[in-house]
């Protein structure tokens, strides 16, 4: 095996992705379907996505990133009938001229615990892993050891804290398993306190490790239906990141019982609630999040499970290659007469952040800038934009509860909100992107001109697409973004 080009495949559920690996564990690329179809959260494979693929071999083996036969059980259990024609993995992969020599199987939850046991470079590690749902898996304890995964925890479906909070997602008015993240937005704006209590009461059985009292797995429209002002849904948002946040401390807590580790790794979708991932550091002294831990990271954790080999994660720049220098001078000279301004240059991100390859740009400093952005990207007024800023001046803006934040996974204070509007959300804080010559070399460059050119050491930096919409991905979208929206994009 390690003499093979292996393919990790996460698809057929949502969110569809392949990373390719290479003989040396060394990760060759990683790209997710919805920026070649256009489709947001695409559910399948892409005939551009694997082209692009391909580029770096064939595959001698493909692992598809969960078990398609314990899923089929688990569904046919919940009364999902019997959907083992549609699990099919190995004719789903043919459909798409996927035929390697050999292809195997992994485990939802092992293929999540060792994308970030695996790329953390820790030598042991807890490992907490909060999603919706694997095959049975809800949230899962793993230490990580010697090259070894053992799982030390388990909660079962249907009791599963990320269906309760994409279910409260549908609740308030947004798309569960996409708009999570903008209900942690409206979370600012709340009352945790009014709600919260009656949350806790209506579904959680209190005496149990997250155990439920409703199946949520098709939402929760039903409950309250009184609450329906717009003030309720900010109210209930508040409360939702609370509870959740109750239950966080639990199982951080929990891990650090189970395993005597001084390094963390956080995995599944739940890793992507920036404002809960702090906490995390007043329980363990170093924390690692991979910049993909949802469902599309699972690619590349598939193939992590199966070779149990550190993979060296330098930077999450494994997409679609738009090719040519990256325009620092460019970009400076164009935002200090434009004030907003798109690049698309480079590797696309893997992951849903963008991280200065594939973003939308503009001065934090202006107090009118914040709505200029929102509309422009169709999204809601009250949603917060992130700061880039260069990892050396970011203790002296931030109240950092780590040393660098390269992927944007953490929320933190600002020491300076009256200075820069654009990056401050309702509550005072910003979702920091620290940035190194390591981490991007040109977008570093571009941020040390910016700061000599205007004294300030940071960007507005938020994706470059459309609310809804992916992230532009080729030389065409980048094009075609530009014309439609009326921004430059270099």
């Amino acid at each position: 095996m390690n003499n093979m080009i292996s393919w990790g495949i996460s698809a057929n559920s949502h969110d569809a992705a392949i990373t390719v690996v290479d003989k040396h564990n060394t990760i060759l690329f990683a790209a997710q379907s919805e920026r070649y179809s256009r489709k947001k959260n695409d559910a399948h494979l892409h005939h551009d996505l694997i082209s692009d693929a391909l580029y770096f071999g064939k595959p001698d083996e493909v692992v598809w990133y969960e078990n398609p036969f314990t899923k089929t059980f688990r569904q046919f259990m919940s009364g999902q009938g019997w959907l083992g024609k549609e699990n099919n993995f190995r004719d789903y992969l043919l459909k798409y001229n996927i035929d390697p020599k050999y292809l195997t199987f992994g485990n939802h939850h092992e293929s999540h615990a060792a994308g970030g046991y695996y790329t953390s470079l820790f030598p042991d590690a807890a490992i907490l892993v909060i999603d919706a749902i694997g095959e049975f898996d809800t949230t899962t304890i793993w230490e990580g050891k010697n090259k070894k995964l053992h799982k030390k925890f388990s909660v079962k479906y249907p009791h599963s804290l990320g269906l309760w909070y994409s279910a409260m997602t549908q609740r308030v008015g947004l798309k569960p398993n996409e708009e999570e993240y903008i209900l942690m937005g409206m979370a600012a704006y709340g009352d945790a306190s009014k709600y919260a209590p009656i949350i806790l009461e209506d579904f959680f059985d209190t005496k149990h490790d997250l155990k439920l009292k409703e199946n949520l797995h098709r939402g929760c429209k039903w409950w309250r239906r009184e609450l329906s002002s717009e003030q309720d849904k900010y109210d209930i948002a508040a409360a939702t990141q609370f509870v959740y946040e109750l239950y966080f401390h639990d199982l951080l807590h929990k891990a650090k019982e189970l395993v005597p580790s001084d390094n963390l790794v956080l995995a599944g979708g739940c890793a992507l609630n920036c404002v809960a991932n702090s906490i995390a550091h007043t329980y363990f002294k170093n924390v690692w999040i991979m910049p993909n831990p949802g469902d599309a990271g699972n690619s590349l954790g598939a193939v992590a499970a199966q070779r149990k080999q550190s993979m060296l994660f330098n930077n999450a720049f494994l997409g679609h290659d738009i090719k040519g220098k990256y325009p620092a001078e460019q970009l400076v000279d164009a935002l200090k007469k434009h004030k907003i301004v798109g690049i698309a240059n480079g590797r696309a991100e893997f992951g849903p952040r963008a991280l200065g390859h594939r973003s939308l740009l503009a001065d934090p400093r202006g107090p009118e800038i914040k709505d200029k952005v929102n509309e422009i990207k169709r999204r809601q007024k009250f949603r917060p934009f992130a700061p880039a800023i260069l990892k050396k001046e970011a203790s002296n803006y931030f109240h950092m509860c780590t040393s660098e934040s390269p992927y944007m996974q953490y929320t933190m204070q600002c020491k300076k909100p009256d200075e820069f509007p654009a990056i401050i959300h309702h509550d005072g804080s910003s979702r920091v992107q620290t940035v190194s010559e390591y981490d991007s070399p040109g977008f570093n460059k571009f941020l040390k001109l910016w700061e000599q050119e205007t004294g300030c050491p940071m960007i507005l930096n938020t994706s470059l697409n459309i609310r809804g919409k992916p992230m532009v991905n080729t030389i065409e979208d980048a094009t075609e973004f530009s014309n439609v929206y009326d921004i430059l994009v270099l």
